[in-house]
């Protein structure tokens, strides 16, 4: 078991959404955080078409059996029945009640109460395992081939419970939601919507490989944001003398599930797939860092219209970082970082993250750090 590095309220004194990809260890989070808690668990078929036919249940049962003082009120699974919001809303206002409200998909809870409990809630999000929660067991080759679910990380039968995922993943997520109109033709999308993985995505060419339009490729990558399967990373805009790329980059939560999708096989260092297994990584690493860690810094990538690039940028400038799937470090995977200072001179960090034995500087300050120990700095808040 895995020590979840997310910092949830004490019991009894927030209500918030608790949102993440499925099998991240919400469920398990929130009864170590609270296990005094009354838990309502959509999951069960009873429990779902009592609260899906009566939802009016939650408020009447809570007003006949009120909670424990410093009690919190776990709603596993919300998505599946929005209406509970309207209840819960009720109750926080009228009876100061404090709820867990967890979920996999924003979308269905969008679409019926639009208003997310006005700001009433706070919002976290649990994502896959980091290297900080891992810690001696960090493995990067078991990770960039397996993922970072708890319960497929740690599995030797790690493909077909991959498979299995994506299989629950569209019969559970897409199918019972009802997002699209055919599941084969969005399972043929996700295949190749894995092909853009970690770079500009041309709407067009996806729409052409899955035989749909553009506009409905489009809203397919809207579904897989909202369900918590991929997301964007944004473009840093802000230029001082060369025009710069606009277009965010797209990529998968689950490095894992890129693997099966574009059906990548076994990743070995030295590969372009596997440099690719690890900036998903590394990007996975600061987006959970950020998020966990409540640092209020934005997290963008720097481009210039001749393919110069920066993967990561944290901040206004803060820090900026490669990452770089290479045993040696040489001038060429240091050209964008150098771009990017020359650009912006108030730069004030700069690092690449590499698979290189030992830490090293180059002459102008740029700090070349092995995997494991760009992991360990970061989560001992040395580097953001």
């Amino acid at each position: 078991m895995f020590q979840r590095l997310l910092s949830l309220p004490q019991p009894g004194t927030e209500t918030f959404f608790l949102w993440g990809p499925r099998q991240t260890g919400k469920s398990t989070l929130l009864r170590r955080a609270y296990p005094d808690s009354r838990w309502i668990d959509l999951l069960k078929s009873d429990v779902f078409v009592r609260y899906a036919t009566r939802p009016e249940l939650l408020r009447l049962e809570i007003e006949e059996e009120p909670p424990l003082p410093g009690q919190q009120v776990v709603i596993d699974e919300i998505q599946k029945v929005p209406a509970l919001l309207d209840e819960v809303h009720w109750l926080i206002e009228n009876r100061g009640v404090h709820f867990a409200l967890c979920g996999s998909s924003a979308r269905s809870v969008r679409r019926g109460a639009s208003n997310l409990l006005g700001g009433r809630a706070l919002r976290y999000e649990l994502r896959g395992l980091t290297a900080g929660e891992l810690g001696d067991d960090f493995d990067l080759d078991r990770i960039l081939n397996r993922g970072y679910l708890p319960r497929i990380y740690g599995s030797n039968r790690h493909r077909k419970l991959l498979d299995a995922y994506v299989s629950d993943y569209l019969q559970q997520e897409i199918l019972a939601e009802r997002l699209v109109r055919s599941l084969p033709v969005f399972s043929g999308f996700l295949e190749a919507a894995s092909l853009s993985e970690g770079s500009f995505v041309n709407f067009s060419n996806v729409a052409r490989e899955c035989g749909v339009s553009t506009p409905t490729a489009q809203s397919y990558f809207g579904i897989l944001e909202d369900t918590l399967i991929g997301r964007w990373l944004p473009a840093y805009r802000k230029r001082v003398k060369r025009r710069v790329i606009g277009a965010p980059k797209f990529y998968f939560a689950d490095v894992g599930v890129v693997n099966l999708l574009a059906k990548r096989g076994v990743l070995e260092s030295g590969s372009a797939l596997y440099g690719q297994a690890f900036e998903n990584w590394v990007f996975h690493e600061l987006a959970s860092y950020i998020s966990y860690r409540g640092v209020d810094l934005n997290l963008t990538y720097w481009r210039l219209p001749s393919g110069i690039e920066v993967d990561f940028v944290v901040g206004d400038m803060q820090v900026a970082l490669e990452a770089k799937a290479a045993k040696r470090i040489n001038a060429h995977h240091l050209k964008g970082l150098r771009a990017l200072a020359a650009e912006h001179p108030r730069l004030e960090r700069r690092i690449v993250v590499c698979l290189e034995p030992q830490a090293w500087q180059a002459r102008d300050g740029i700090s070349v750090l092995p995997a494991s120990t760009f992991a360990h700095r970061l989560w001992r808040g040395d580097l953001l």
